[in-house]
């Protein structure tokens, strides 16, 4: 194989990528770190280098540190923000090259076989990738070789550049820690006097092999390429968006709901493809004048039916200024969620999904926030039975667990007059007079002792189900380590 064509691979390293997009957002001129607890301990998890040069490293106990440097500055890390910001860097990345693939948490890796030429080489595209990162805040350490092992080698131990066909050279003097090994085995082959790569190389190979398996040299091999190692891109999420393009400018109602149905049938074909719906549509609507209209859409569930989505459209779409007409039209998925196929069953009636469109409707008018639905939730306390949550991302829950019938209708406990320890015979209920005819009771609730709550701080209490001549069904319950009579709701 000519060198010209042999296979060159890019590894960078961010060794702050956590810290380094952190401090994008909000930069601090002072020594620095992010903390997360682990082991139930609060440690350094990503620190800047004026925190290491305050003898701070990664994995120190937060209070240790404050205590060496207490100058220092903390935010809580987020390790899915930080995996999602290298998702952006990959993605960026295919500036160079279209194979980039992701290395570790804190890494990338391009094959540029072919296209260094674009950028006037090899040591060029090598410049441009340094100030643009540098320039974007990031600090990155890059290697450059023949394999995916010796350019992560470079990387990490001695950035830089191996020509074509060094790579062996370039690798020898580094530790046996470049070949991506277990920490275990580095220190087992350290303890045998093999500390460098090179020494690892001239050693026999059937001893290394029977002492620590087959991964030791494989990773030998594929650094110094007698052993081939992939580069699994990053596939690009799947784009749900369609435009169209008008011979002739409209503006009426009728013929942008027509063209909206035009765009569902093919927006829904590729939906149904990735097998996912749409909770979210844009449709933009660009004028003649170069001025464009959006009509933003708000579904209660994930949708790919045409037939229901284009209804929902007439509201947003009937108050869209048309101008001097409408000449271009795109209809995109700005939010889409997993909808896989569902079988059919005889035994299962299908879904008509009437109640999310119903939902649909209402929200935008009121907004999907403001319609809410009761989830149960698990507390024997009343208060604490059930919890409050957007019904157009909820799904409706099991029935309560309750041992007995409890209230439909639930408020704070009010005051009432009464002695002993059963409900009294007659009582004053918002300036009503009853009459207790039927009793059905006690039932003792004891507080939940892990929780704080003020109004069950007082201890026990017993409730009763009492049905009044007057006709009134109440929930009451009696305290009795502060003897007192309350009523907390209304059996209708």
């Amino acid at each position: 194989m000519f060198d010209g064509m042999r296979r060159r691979i890019v590894s960078m390293w961010f060794p702050r990528l956590a810290s380094d997009r952190s401090l994008r957002g909000r930069p601090v001129d002072a020594p620095f770190a992010l903390t997360l607890k682990e082991e139930n301990a609060n440690r350094i998890y990503c620190l800047n280098p004026q925190a290491e040069k305050q003898g701070l490293h990664r994995g120190m106990n937060v209070a240790d540190a404050r205590a060496f440097c207490p100058e220092l500055e903390s935010r809580p890390a987020s390790p899915a923000d930080d995996r999602a910001f290298l998702h952006v860097l990959c993605r960026w990345a295919t500036r160079y090259c279209p194979w980039v693939g992701i290395e570790g948490a804190d890494g990338l890796v391009l094959d540029i076989t072919g296209a260094a030429h674009l950028f006037g080489g090899e040591a060029g595209m090598l410049c441009d990738m340094r100030q643009r990162l540098a320039r974007a805040g990031i600090t990155a350490r890059i290697g450059l070789a023949d394999t995916r092992g010796a350019a992560w080698a470079l990387a990490h131990f001695a950035e830089g550049r191996a020509g074509p066909g060094d790579a062996v050279a370039a690798l020898r003097p580094l530790p046996v820690a470049a070949l991506r090994l277990e920490e275990k085995t580095v220190t087992a082959l350290e303890r045998l006097g093999l500390r460098r790569i090179g020494d690892l190389e001239d050693a026999a190979r059937a001893p290394l092999g029977r002492r620590f398996g087959p991964d030791l040299l494989m990773r030998l091999d594929q650094a110094f390429g007698r052993r081939a190692e992939q580069i699994s891109p990053l596939r690009a999420p799947p784009h749900y968006g369609v435009r169209m393009g008008l011979p002739e400018p409209i503006g009426l109602c009728d013929d942008v709901m027509a063209g909206a149905a035009r765009l569902l049938d093919r927006l829904c074909e590729t939906l149904t493809r990735h097998e996912a719906g749409a909770r979210v549509l844009c449709l933009t609507l660009r004028r003649v004048d170069g001025q464009a209209q959006q009509v933003e859409l708000r579904l209660a569930a994930p949708m790919r039916d045409p037939a229901r989505i284009l209804p929902l459209f007439e509201r947003g779409v009937s108050g869209v200024d048309a101008g001097f007409g409408i000449d271009q039209m795109r209809l995109s998925v700005t939010r889409a969620e997993p909808l896989p196929v569902e079988q059919m069953s005889h035994s299962a009636p299908a879904r008509s999904g009437r109640l999310e469109d119903l939902i649909t409707r209402i929200g935008t008018r009121i907004g999907l926030d403001n319609i809410q639905r009761l989830l149960p939730a698990d507390s024997h306390i009343p208060e604490r039975a059930f919890i409050v949550a957007a019904a157009a991302f909820s799904r409706p829950g099991g029935g309560w667990a309750a041992p007995r019938p409890r209230p439909l209708r639930l408020f704070a406990p009010e005051p009432i007059a009464g002695t002993g320890s059963r409900p009294p015979e007659r009582f004053r209920w918002r300036r009503m007079p009853l009459t207790t005819a039927r009793a059905i009771g006690p039932e003792r609730i004891a507080p939940e002792w892990w929780l704080e709550d003020e109004n069950w701080r007082a201890g026990l209490r017993d409730y009763w189900r009492v049905e009044t001549r007057q006709g009134r069904r109440l929930w009451l319950f009696h305290t009795p380590q502060n003897p007192g009579w309350f009523v907390q709701g209304e059996f209708v």
